[in-house]
């Protein structure tokens, strides 16, 4: 008999209160967006109270200046994520119906997305403050890790994208009738805890390499060094963790099990994998160009 792990039971709201009609609800997704923003601000804080870290011994902006940038990277988390959410995956179904695309309580955020947009807010923050732009997003990528992790283990306790069916002894049986749908599976169909590797790979592993590179071997003195590591490090591990990801469901046919949008042979690459791949071209190719200019 399959040893399987059983999900555990947890609500995926920490509490809810309601007045009349209206029901409040604290849920461990929203806070592990503000757990993750609050650790990284203090993280950014750390790195600027200590100028021998950066180039000539002198930080890319003030306490104020990070302050007002942090407010700018929170609207390009959520603005980036949900049109990246409605493009990159579901363009079809928001073109139907364009009034949910604000919706955001419904779920349905992309890390692509909301990439791009904390990219457009700090361009937008450099031209207003003409701070050095690869330091500030030097400091934006030391700061992203903790939000990685603590959002995808909140997608774990949501009971949200889960991994393919798997018989290793640490699978996870997860509730609902569609994490359930495993063809040719009798019983209980137990899926890899997919969500627990990225947080242990884009959050846990990235984060440590970030670190040590940003305090201990002085990488902030080579502008766009950390940026680099943060770009290549991230599709790394998306793009290993999708192979044990389950796909959306809209990108899964009959003859697509595994979801691929590029088919190769009988292999092929997921959603996740195609947007990492430019990512990994980019993170390479700003460290080498920083390391040549230091």
């Amino acid at each position: 008999m399959q040893a399987v792990l059983p999900f555990p039971d947890i609500s995926p709201e920490i509490f809810s209160v309601s007045l009349g009609d209206f029901t409040f609800a604290l849920r461990w997704y929203a806070l592990a967006y503000i757990a993750g923003i609050l650790l990284g601000w203090r993280l950014a804080v750390t790195a600027i109270n200590r100028p021998y870290l950066w180039p000539a011994e002198s930080p890319p902006m003030t306490r104020a200046q990070l302050e007002e940038l942090v407010t700018a990277v929170i609207l390009g988390i959520i603005v980036g994520g949900r049109l990246g959410f409605v493009l990159f995956y579901q363009p079809g179904y928001y073109l139907a119906n364009p009034l949910e695309i604000p919706a955001i309580w419904q779920g349905g955020m992309s890390f692509h997305g909301g990439m791009i947009g904390v990219a457009v807010a700090a361009l937008i923050f450099w031209r207003r403050q003409r701070v050095p732009v690869w330091s500030v997003l030097d400091t934006l990528a030391l700061a992203t890790p903790p939000g990685l992790l603590f959002g995808r283990i909140a997608n774990f306790i949501n009971a949200e994208l889960w991994g393919r069916p798997s018989d290793v002894p640490w699978a996870v049986v997860f509730p609902g009738p569609l994490a359930q749908d495993c063809p040719d599976v009798e019983g209980l169909c137990a899926r890899h805890p997919s969500q627990l590797y990225e947080a242990g790979l884009e959050g846990l592993l990235l984060g440590a390499i970030l670190l040590m590179l940003a305090f201990s071997s002085r990488w902030l003195k080579r502008p766009g060094a950390i940026t680099g590591v943060f770009l290549a490090g991230y599709a790394i591990s998306r793009i290993i963790v999708e192979f044990f990801r389950q796909a959306d469901p809209q990108f899964i046919t009959p003859d697509n099990p595994w979801g691929h949008v590029v088919q190769i042979g009988s292999a092929g690459l997921t959603m996740g994998q195609l947007l990492s791949l430019p990512m990994l071209v980019l993170g390479l190719a700003v460290v080498g160009a920083a390391l040549r200019r230091a």
